[in-house]
């Protein structure tokens, strides 16, 4: 075992205590006061893929404990800045690229290699993390001044077809899988690629189905809108977006529309707001295409490195729209004036995007957002929902639901053959 510097120092809730003097008013404090109660759980964190890219899922090439802001290039994440941002729970994304339409037979073994660095992490800095499967256990977790840390799998594309191995994944631990990454499947729909199947297919219904019979949250961010209704349309338990923001406020399609957004309502699901500039501000979402558009042919022509170099010109040369967190807390809103203040979580997608939102650069400052948050008339009780009470019902609930289905429902043994032909 080793014992973090962080550790040694103070618990989690301490943590928040000693930022809420970054605070000219009581906001800290009540912020302080409700993480004490309330872990503050993110819905989607990638930092075990920059330990993919960056030392090839070697835990001893990168200490977690350290401070990674003194990389070359640092990371979002580490477990001093965990502590600082009075993080009681954590979904680590066990992600893996999906290169082509439908994914590939590797992305199983790689996403198992993911997990296992999961675990490993865990299991490495246990003064700071203790695995979590259900939601007592993360409530658990925080009592005892640690970070519940979960499982989500982000892109169906890891199941390979096979309901046998979504089974298994549960059984590794996975408690979230987000049905599409940024390409479609043969049974689902992606929000970035080509829609082939106008939602989800009759296998795709049944990975619904088969996954409320386990108790995995069904996580819809990066799914097309005709996947979102489908399986709202479907699922017997709260659905989550662990990742995505508000359509109406940035038209990307990576966000929910308001018809879902009431429809997440009634189903007693979550909407965990993403950092994305892109996703968060339309303002950058239009620099971001137009860029895109004006460097593409460059893209036929430079490899890796020219283009990389000729990226950074066009950005010094036409620099983007600044995003803060205003812009972030324009989705919270909305979110809430559309569906309630029962639906929204936090999903910041810290170590799987660029440079954050100005004011919310990594993980040490959720609570200067839920401070905000106060000062904007949220109550504390709001606040207490945001950052983590909200997707622990969700996930109390489809727990609930998955032990009655287990009581009178088998495993669903289809293949895709089988529905889809």
């Amino acid at each position: 075992m080793r014992m973090s510097k962080a550790s040694k120092l103070f618990s989690a809730a301490l943590a928040v205590s000693f930022a809420s003097s970054c605070f000219a008013d009581d906001s800290g404090d009540r912020v302080a006061a409700v993480l004490k109660n309330t872990p503050l759980i993110d819905g989607h964190n990638d930092v075990p893929w920059q330990y993919f890219k960056r030392v090839d899922n070697q835990i001893d090439r990168m200490d977690l404990a350290a401070d990674l802001t003194t990389l070359g290039d640092p990371t979002h994440t580490d477990i001093p800045r965990l502590r600082e941002g009075g993080v009681g729970g954590l979904f680590f994304s066990v992600y893996v690229p999906i290169a082509n339409y439908g994914g590939d037979a590797k992305d199983v073994q790689m996403v198992m290699n993911q997990i296992d660095l999961v675990k490993r992490l865990v299991e490495r800095y246990d003064d700071d993390f203790a695995m979590a499967y259900t939601a007592q256990e993360v409530r658990d977790a925080h009592a005892d001044g640690k970070i519940g840390s979960l499982i989500g799998i982000e892109g169906g594309h890891a199941i390979n077809n096979s309901l046998a191995s979504l089974r298994m994944f549960y059984d590794l631990g996975a408690r979230y899988m987000t049905l599409t990454h940024s390409k479609s499947l043969l049974w689902a729909d992606s929000a970035t690629d080509e829609a082939r199947h106008d939602g989800l297919t009759p296998f795709g219904e049944a990975v619904i189905t088969e996954m409320n019979r386990l108790g995995m949250l069904i996580d819809l961010s990066h799914v097309s809108f005709d996947t979102m209704r489908d399986t709202l349309d479907i699922t017997k338990a709260p659905v989550i977006f662990s990742h995505s923001s508000a359509y109406e406020v940035t038209k990307h399609a990576r966000n929910v529309p308001d018809d879902v957004l009431k429809r997440v309502a009634d189903n007693g699901g979550v909407v965990m707001v993403n950092y994305l500039t892109s996703y968060v501000s339309e303002a950058r979402r239009l620099y971001e295409a137009k860029a895109r558009e004006e460097l593409a042919p460059l893209r036929e022509t430079l490899d890796d490195e020219a283009m990389a170099k000729a990226v950074a010109d066009y950005r010094a040369a036409n620099p983007p729209p600044e995003v803060t967190m205003d812009d972030v807390i324009d989705h919270i809103d909305h979110i809430r004036d559309v569906g309630g203040i029962d639906i929204i979580g936090l999903g910041a997608d810290y170590d799987g995007m660029p440079p954050g939102p100005v004011g919310l650069e990594d993980v040490s400052t959720y609570p200067a957002l839920l401070a905000e948050l106060l000062r904007r008339g949220y109550s504390d009780e709001d606040i207490a929902k945001i950052a983590g009470e909200n997707v622990l019902r969700a996930m109390a609930q489809a727990e609930a639901v998955a032990q009655e289905l287990q009581a009178s429902t088998e495993p669903n043994e289809a293949l895709i053959s089988d529905l889809d032909g």
